[in-house]
């Protein structure tokens, strides 16, 4: 039997399953040794927010009394995770960030658990024969995202891969930002859909979190749990691989060839576009765009800010007579801790805020997708939904200053250069009318 491992670009390749439990394959490590506890605290259904605003006594205090209810529920038979059914859910010491995670279990009839990614609920697992729960969509078999809001992609699974009670099930599970994918006994079951944040679902599913599983009143057995964390340039090839039908570039690679507006204030290096020290104002396509998705990679330098020129009028101050200018700005730098909220990264500037926290370290490369949809702009950043906003709706503006250009119809999508040699690449773009 072959265990079927998806690469970014698509293409498969076997992996030979393990020849004995809880020894990983290669590029993984183990979260569970097989012996005992180690790398596991215990932590019930509990808001991570509330959690990081404790004091680290409140915090020592609490993960101590939640040790002794883990010891009580949880034990380790013949290389197995065993829970009863009850108490505080096995905890991940660790976060993760963009990561594949592999995972088998055995549970028993009527039952109700899960597994929460980055601490929050769930990729749903339950007794797919219990028709009390039917109305609650057991019918349709585990691996869905149960929490996801109704009609949202993910919630319930596309395909019904249980196997009968008595015999092993396994979970492989691609988190990259807040998209997941979710593979049950090697079947299809979520396809990059994008986790509601349980906890605030006005907010993108956090950056990073620990793994738990959930206790639920019947025994359930783990074991074979693995993590392989996903680097930067693999995250991106598998977000570009998503949805990337009917989009055409707008970037060569080697030349500017194409390109409008400021074209002397960058220049093309190592296959990227970039912003030359020192110069400034808006690259922008030769052609105009009114509804439309683009996507771009950029890279910034400590301290570096650019931003998306969106229906850009070809002069002017695209902040503020284009539809907007979304912000692209190295958030942690020092020199931008006083900033309105509306400058930071991802930001309608002066209008609508983005969510921060999920940018790539200084030096990686950040993929960024943008859909302008009549008055509506999203920006996803490295697969979280950092800003959803309706500028038509906005009335106040930073420092009271109007953006007269926010209600434009049409205009080119481009560049705006602060003198910093922040970099572009990838670049393209899909018509929605």
């Amino acid at each position: 039997m072959k265990v079927w491992f998806a690469l970014a670009s698509l293409c498969l390749a076997a992996v030979p399953v393990m020849a004995e439990d809880n020894v990983p394959p290669e590029g993984f490590r183990a979260v569970f040794n097989g012996k005992d506890l180690t790398g596991w605290y215990g932590l019930s259904h509990f808001d991570p927010r509330k959690l990081a605003e404790m004091t680290p006594e409140e915090r020592a205090a609490k993960k101590t009394a939640d040790l002794e209810d883990l010891k009580t529920h949880w034990t380790v038979e013949n290389g197995e995770l065993v829970n009863d059914g009850h108490g505080v859910y096995a905890t991940t010491e660790d976060s993760f960030r963009d990561y594949e995670f592999w995972i088998d279990y055995k549970t028993v009839p009527k039952a109700d658990s899960g597994i929460y990614l980055k601490g929050s609920p769930q990729v749903q697992i339950w007794d797919w024969t219990e028709e009390s729960k039917f109305n609650l969509g057991a019918d349709k078999g585990s691996g869905g995202l149960w929490n996801n809001n109704p009609g949202n992609p993910g919630k319930d699974p596309l395909v019904l891969a249980d196997k009968p009670f008595g015999e092993w099930n396994k979970f492989r599970i691609l988190q990259v930002g807040g998209r997941t994918t979710v593979y049950l006994n090697d079947k299809l079951v979520v396809d990059h859909a994008v986790m509601d944040n349980y906890w605030d679902r006005s907010q993108p599913l956090f950056a990073a979190g620990p793994v738990q599983l959930q206790t639920h009143g019947g025994e359930i057995r783990w074991k074979n749990i693995f993590v392989r964390e996903i680097p930067a340039e693999e995250a991106n090839k598998i977000l570009a691989s998503k949805g990337n039908e009917g989009f055409k570039p707008l970037f060569d690679g080697k030349s500017l060839d194409g390109w409008k507006g400021a074209v002397e204030s960058y220049e093309v290096a190592d296959g990227a576009i970039r912003c030359k020290p020192g110069k400034g104002g808006v690259l922008h396509t030769p052609d105009e765009y009114s509804d439309f998705v683009a996507r771009v990679e950029f890279r910034l330098p400590p301290g570096g800010n650019n931003g998306l020129a969106i229906r850009y009028p070809g002069e002017g101050d695209t902040a503020y007579v284009g539809m907007c200018e979304l912000q692209v700005l190295d958030n942690d730098a020092e020199k931008y801790a006083k900033l309105d909220k509306r400058q930071f990264h991802g930001s309608a500037y002066g209008m609508a805020a983005a969510a921060r926290g999920f940018q790539r370290p200084i030096g990686e490369w950040n993929f960024q997708e943008v859909t302008v949809n009549g008055s509506n702009v999203k920006v996803e950043l490295n697969g979280s939904v950092i800003l959803d906003a309706d500028l038509s709706k906005v009335t106040e503006f930073m420092a009271d200053r109007p953006h007269p250009g926010k209600d434009r119809t049409s205009g080119y999508f481009g560049f705006a250069g602060h003198s910093d040699p922040v970099e572009f690449r990838n670049v393209s773009i899909k018509s929605l009318k």
